[in-house]
């Protein structure tokens, strides 16, 4: 790209804008010297129009039974992707509704089939020798969760390929099935050892990821160690350390259990926040892109307050829709029972279907109110301070990234959707 590009325009000779804040300032002086590209994030975008967005979407995927999701979650993305500027420049989703349809219904015949006839030929086995249909359910069950991971990584790598950056495209290695194994075994050893070995699976995971992903020609490397992790589940061990002696309090009928339990779980809720937020600090600030590198500097106690805020204001909107659907389904069932009691049977009837209408309209009504509130109070602030406290350190490196190929990718993320593995953004 040459220095004349929109994405350098209004910058200083050598495309810098300059540093913008402290992080960048102390990035520039100890990295690099003066003459590095310093690339501050940035999110523009309001709650009132991802609000009004995720509302209308939403509704039309109503009203289509479902089959509008797939353009909604493309909108969806397009808003947020345009949304998020690094160096003034904003990231672009090109990705196809039409592909994710097509995705989802190969994963559905696929799907299908195992439930059809794995599930069928499980339950015989079960009740032929077991006596039983436990072991076949748990047997179904280990079935589908290396799937589960499977549909992560694909529905991470046909993200990457239909996102682009100053016009290049990301990509990522096919490699599925090799991240799905990894997954279970980290998975297990997590588990065996108690939690303790947490770090090491999340540094590990997201190093198989990165090692495996482009921007344009140019592969990224997530360096560090898993140990350097450690520092990010302090509040997580020490929310355990509470909870136990809340559990050593109940168990002695002592008052204070309760108190203490309750302050275990608000500390443990912040300590998953922190874990999750600091661990993305530690890992972003050790991956490189050939000469590029990142500094990333979110607030853990910010996010954590996003979460409790936006997660609460949702809560209490649903609340509002709930009281008067309340009323009304009690108001419809008491007019049922006075006119079965009158013998007015086809009346009845009619209130019946009232009834269900109700129930059904009411539901989907708190579904959307619930995600068009979390969209505008939970996801959209949480996409700012992610990208407001991200920077791009580009020692003149990025003009020379050549662009890649475009990733077909078929089958899109297919089975993400039909295992909602919580893909969505």
């Amino acid at each position: 790209m040459t220095d004349d590009s929109p994405w350098t325009k209004g910058m200083g000779e050598d495309g810098d804008e300059g540093p913008k804040d402290l992080g960048a300032t102390f990035v520039e002086n100890t990295l690099y010297g003066p003459d590095l590209n310093v690339l501050d994030g940035e999110f523009i975008g309001d709650r009132g129009r991802v609000f009004g967005l995720a509302l209308k979407t939403g509704l039309l995927t109503v009203l289509t039974l479902g089959f509008y999701r797939f353009w909604m979650k493309t909108r969806l993305r397009r808003w947020y992707w345009s949304g998020v500027r690094v160096g003034g420049a904003p990231a672009e989703y090109t990705g196809d509704p039409l592909e994710k349809l097509l995705g989802f219904l190969i994963a559905v015949a696929f799907l299908a089939f195992y439930i059809g006839i794995v599930n069928l030929l499980l339950m015989f086995v079960s009740f032929s020798f077991f006596e039983g249909n436990f072991a076949a359910y748990a047997l179904s069950f280990a079935g589908v969760v290396p799937l589960w991971f499977y549909a992560r990584y694909r529905a991470r790598r046909y993200v990457l390929a239909r996102t682009r950056w100053r016009g290049i495209r990301f990509g990522l290695e096919p490699g599925a099935w090799g991240y799905a194994w990894r997954a279970l075994v980290h998975w297990a050893v997590t588990i065996l050892t108690g939690g303790l070995l947490w770090p090491r699976m999340t540094f590990w995971l997201e190093k198989y990821r990165t090692d495996r992903t482009w921007y344009g020609d140019v592969r990224l490397e997530q360096e560090g160690k898993w140990t350097m992790l450690y520092t990010a589940t302090k509040h997580v061990f020490l929310a355990a350390v509470v909870a136990g002696i809340a559990a050593i309090l109940l168990w002695a009928d002592n008052i204070w259990g309760i108190s203490v339990a309750f302050v275990a779980v608000i500390w443990g809720g912040f300590g998953l926040a922190y874990y999750k937020v600091k661990t993305w600090e530690l890992l972003t600030n050790a991956k490189r892109a050939g000469g590029i590198v990142f500094h990333a500097r979110p607030k853990p106690l910010r996010v954590f307050w996003i979460y409790v805020l936006g997660y609460g204001l949702s809560s209490f909107v649903v609340t509002i829709f709930l009281v008067p659907i309340g009323f009304m389904l009690l108001a419809l069932m008491g007019g049922v029972e006075a006119l079965a009691a009158g013998g007015a049977a086809n009346l009845a009837s009619l209130s019946s279907w009232a009834l269900t209408a109700v129930s059904i309209g009411s539901y989907f009504a708190i579904f959307l109110a619930w995600g068009a509130v979390a969209h505008a109070f939970v996801t959209m602030p949480l996409w700012r301070h992610y990208s407001e406290t991200l920077t791009v350190i580009d020692p003149q490196a990025l003009h020379l990234v050549q662009q890649r190929g475009r990733d077909s990718f078929e089958e899109a993320e297919g089975f993400a959707e039909a295992l909602d593995v919580g893909a969505a953004i």
